[in-house]
């Protein structure tokens, strides 16, 4: 935190955040309040149990006497769509109560994590020779596989066909495939079973990222008129032609200008463009950042508000957004004319470390 270090995040649906409780992350959180950092999390849950998972992390941000950022707010099975306006009154409450929490979408239907996060967590305790040890051994393969299904269910899905391949290194032919056309390719069958053996297939060679089709536009459509909520991508960096990754990493903050703003009248413009700049700088504690002003970094996008439209699908990812002729980072002109000039005159952020 003395070196600059905005907070502390966690990612407690994942190995092996999920394996800290409340208190461990309590007094993790509270190291980084008292140095005016934020909590950032992940949450341990974002669909049968969101309002708890949403519960726990504002009293991490309330007991740690820290701000609070819930990343990517989604509901994210389909027996509980609808949840976000839920989810939505207990930030409002915690607010009310002056816990200072926000929180951050991306603009799609679909999430994007590894093939891991669909088995239970304690099948991928003790790293990939343990894993493998569980995923041979017949009894409790069934015994994991029971499990899959009835996690699944909780959810309101029968079996892994919202599952689309992103990138498997071992055979890039199933990049973009439904695990129910991976059944089929590698077992013969397309029915659920199928589809968790080829899961285990893929697990014993060292996972896959995955793409995720279990939201509700319903659901993002009330988070995102929210107004503590900010736009974020969530994506990694991607390399152009790389598998079939989730099209947030070139499309996210175009497709809410021109989805959401223009097409669908979600939000008005003037809010789409607070969540994108001056409310994630401000609650982050990025000074001079996130404004046009005076004295502030020239971070400046220039678009077309008639024609910015992101290009990239799911089916087709990498493909640029349209209508964005210029980019400035800090001053420096990056992309003109819709052309990377080569330019990288990009800083590391670091937070004031104000309270």
């Amino acid at each position: 935190m003395a070196d600059g270090a905005v907070g502390l995040s966690t990612g407690l649906q994942y190995i092996p955040g999920t394996y800290a409780n409340s208190a461990e992350i309590l007094e993790l959180a509270r190291v980084a309040g008292n140095a005016g950092g934020l909590y950032a999390s992940h949450m341990r849950n974002e669909g049968t149990e969101l309002e708890q998972a949403v519960q726990e992390t504002i009293h991490v941000g309330e007991i740690a006497m820290c701000r609070v950022q819930i990343s990517h707010l989604k509901v994210d099975s389909p027996s509980k769509w609808g949840a976000s306006a839920r989810a939505l009154s207990l930030i409002d409450a915690a607010r009310a109560r002056g816990i200072d929490v926000e929180a951050d979408q991306y603009a799609y239907t679909a999430a994007s994590s590894n093939l891991g996060i669909r088995f239970p967590s304690w099948s991928l305790e003790g790293g990939s020779d343990a894993i493998a040890r569980r995923l041979n051994d017949p009894t409790v393969w069934a015994k994991i596989k029971g499990e899959m299904h009835d996690l699944l269910s909780e959810r309101g899905l029968s079996d892994l066909s919202f599952a689309v391949v992103a990138s498997y290194q071992p055979d890039g032919s199933l990049n973009g495939l439904s695990m129910k056309q991976v059944a089929a390719k590698l077992r013969g069958s397309d029915s659920a079973d199928a589809q968790f053996e080829a899961a285990r297939v893929m697990m014993l060679a060292g996972g896959a990222s995955m793409v995720y089709h279990f939201m509700s536009d319903d659901d993002v459509e009330r988070i995102m008129r929210h107004p503590e909520v900010g736009i974020a991508s969530d994506s990694s960096v991607l390399t152009m032609g790389e598998g079939v990754p989730h099209p947030r990493g070139y499309g996210n903050n175009a497709r809410v200008l021109g989805e959401y703003v223009r097409k669908r009248h979600v939000i008005p413009i003037e809010d789409a463009i607070r969540k994108m700049t001056s409310l994630p700088a401000e609650h982050f504690r990025f000074e001079r950042r996130g404004l046009v002003k005076a004295g502030y970094a020239a971070d400046l996008t220039v678009f077309d508000q008639s024609t910015i439209a992101d290009t990239a699908t799911f089916e087709k990812p990498h493909a640029y957004a349209a209508g964005i002729p210029y980019v400035l980072v800090n001053g420096v002109v990056v992309v003109r004319k819709g052309q990377h000039t080569g330019a990288l005159p990009g800083q590391v952020l670091k937070s004031s470390g104000d309270k």
